[in-house]
Formats: structure tokens, sequence, C-alpha cells
């Protein structure tokens, strides 16, 4: 068993978290990663109201009676959303752990405290992780330049992320992106991390609710195949490289590209239809590098068990083999 502060934290027994991810953060996965030790979250803006996203909790803690959390991406968007009234979801739904991403959380932190709530902010870049901690999260997850979607503008891979934070942050965090094995999760906590987050790894598992064509996709593709979109907008993401992917990087390649350029391209509808009927060429969807070590589709519980065994053979067995006297 790997003890540390953030499973002390938030009462799990593995380090690691599933983190929140459009249209795939639903109660059947949340509960699965949940039922297997691990920490998962629902995406609260995968639900088209707060009323749904009421719905969605009740249904995976019908499933689970693990920790479990909800996921808060606070983005612009071209829509308005009704963001207090998903927290007043969260609230009345009594879930005790949310994942805050994008913008900064400060609105929404002291409702979110007053209720008992304790809060994971993902970050990335440390500066970012520091006002973070100042605004009084409890914990921060640390992405690096590795990660599928959202992967900011500094372009710092978790080698150096990873000790860059430990060394000046004292709440607990996670390190997110290229996270997939035993592996990772060893050297993420030998880098001073408190655990793992994944997204595209738990997507590859039979409780997600991705299609199977998409699945596979994941497995057959390499760590080359992703694409750093929007980069000429300042709002890089890193996407499965496919041919929607192209023509962005396409149009990005003009001058004075506009978002109205791209909008066709990136629309989340398609994005989700991707998802859902499994044609890998019909949209936009997020993929880390971490594909490229993915190599099979397993249950979660399988998954995380693997994990945790392989990282404990690798801190007990391997490192320690090492030491001569």
């Amino acid at each position: 068993m790997l003890r540390t502060r953030f499973t002390e934290l938030f009462g799990v027994a593995h380090p690691i978290t599933q983190g929140g991810m459009q249209w795939v953060g639903r109660a059947g996965l949340v509960s699965a990663v949940a039922n297997a030790g691990a920490l998962g979250f629902l995406t609260a803006l995968t639900q088209p109201t707060p009323d749904d996203l009421r719905a969605e909790i009740a249904r995976c803690r019908g499933m689970t009676d693990k920790p479990f959390g909800v996921n808060l991406t606070i983005l612009p968007t071209i829509r308005p959303v009704p963001y207090d009234e998903y927290v007043d979801a969260v609230i009345d739904g009594g879930v005790g752990i949310v994942e805050t991403a994008g913008n900064n959380p400060e609105p929404y932190i002291v409702r979110l405290k007053a209720a008992g709530v304790k809060i994971i902010h993902k970050c990335t870049a440390v500066r970012h992780a520091l006002k973070a901690e100042a605004l009084g999260v409890d914990a921060v997850s640390i992405d690096g330049f590795e990660c599928a979607g959202h992967t900011g503008e500094e372009d710092v891979p978790n080698m150096v992320l990873v000790p860059c934070t430990a060394d000046r942050l004292s709440i607990p965090f996670i390190a997110s992106g290229g996270f997939g094995d035993g592996r990772g999760l060893a050297a993420a906590l030998a880098l001073g991390a408190d655990g793992i987050n994944m997204g595209t790894r738990f997507m590859a598992t039979r409780e997600s609710p991705v299609h199977d064509n998409i699945k596979r996709r994941i497995v057959e593709a390499d760590e080359r195949q992703t694409a750093l979109i929007l980069r000429s907008l300042r709002n890089t993401s890193r996407v499965h490289r496919n041919s929607v992917a192209e023509k962005v990087l396409e149009v990005e390649r003009k001058p004075d590209v506009a978002f109205a350029d791209v909008q066709e391209y990136v629309a989340g509808v398609r994005g989700r239809r991707t998802y859902e009927e499994g044609d890998p060429e019909a949209g936009i969807w997020t993929s880390g590098m971490v594909q490229g070590i993915i190599r099979d589709v397993p249950t979660v519980n399988e998954l995380v068990t693997r994990i945790v065994e392989q990282a404990e053979t690798i801190i007990r067995s391997r490192l320690s083999g090492l030491l001569v006297a």
C-alpha cells in the first residue's frame, strides 16, 4: 500500500486520480475508479444543466460508497455557463471534493469551503500553483506539457515541472500528463509529487463511456500522434492527431487567425460525436502523449491494481536493489 499526503487528505486507498474529462467523466467510469480505491471526477459541464449534474451525482452515489468528486472547468464560452448553479448542485449533492480548472477559482472557494468541500485546482505552472495555494485550495494538480487538453503556454515537461513544484509548494499535489503505468507513479513520487492524475489512460478502459473504436485508436497510436492546436490563439490544447486537427493546424498557419476561423472544426458537439459514434475523424478529441505506452483496454480495477503493484515493486525491489553498502 502506498500512503501519501494525498491519500490521507482525500481518504482514498491509492494515490491515483481520474481527472475530469468532457464527455467522459460520467458515473459509470467515476464509480469504477472509486471502487478500485482511486479518486474519480464527474465532469460538471458534460451535464447540460445543473439539475442533470444533480442526477448524475445521485447515480454515481448509487454505484459506489467510496469518495468521488466533481470537476468544474471555468473557461470563456460562447454561451454563458451558470457556474454558481453548478456549484449549488455539487453542494446539494453532498460531494466532498471538487477539482477546479481553467480560470481563477477564487469566486467559488469560499462557498465550497463553507460547505466542507475540499478543492484541488489544476495548474500548468508553478506560479499558478502558488497562487492557488494562497487562495486556500487544499491540493493542486500540476499539468506537464505531455498532458492532453489544455497544456498552458509554457511547455515545461513533468521531469522539470514536478520537482520545481515540490520545491516551492507546501500543500499536497499530484502530477498530471504522461502517466499511465506503475513506472510513472513511482517516478512521480520520487520527483516529489503525492500521486498522479490520469485521463487518457482511463479513457482506454472497459468502463469508459467512449466508443470502442476510439479506445482501439488510442491503443494503436504512438506518442507522436498528438497535435498542439490553438497555439496561435494562446489557448493551446493537445489533441489526437487526425484529419480535423491537421485542418486546424493548416488554418493556424495563416496570418491574423481568429477563433472564428477554426470554430467549426473545434466545436464540442463534433468531439462528442466522435466519442459516442466512434468515428475518430469526426472531430477534435483530446489524447495525451501517454497513448504511446497504452497497450490494452483493461477494467478500471485491473488497471489500478496493476499500476499500484508495479510501482510498489519498483520502489521495494528495483530502487532499493541499486543501493550498495
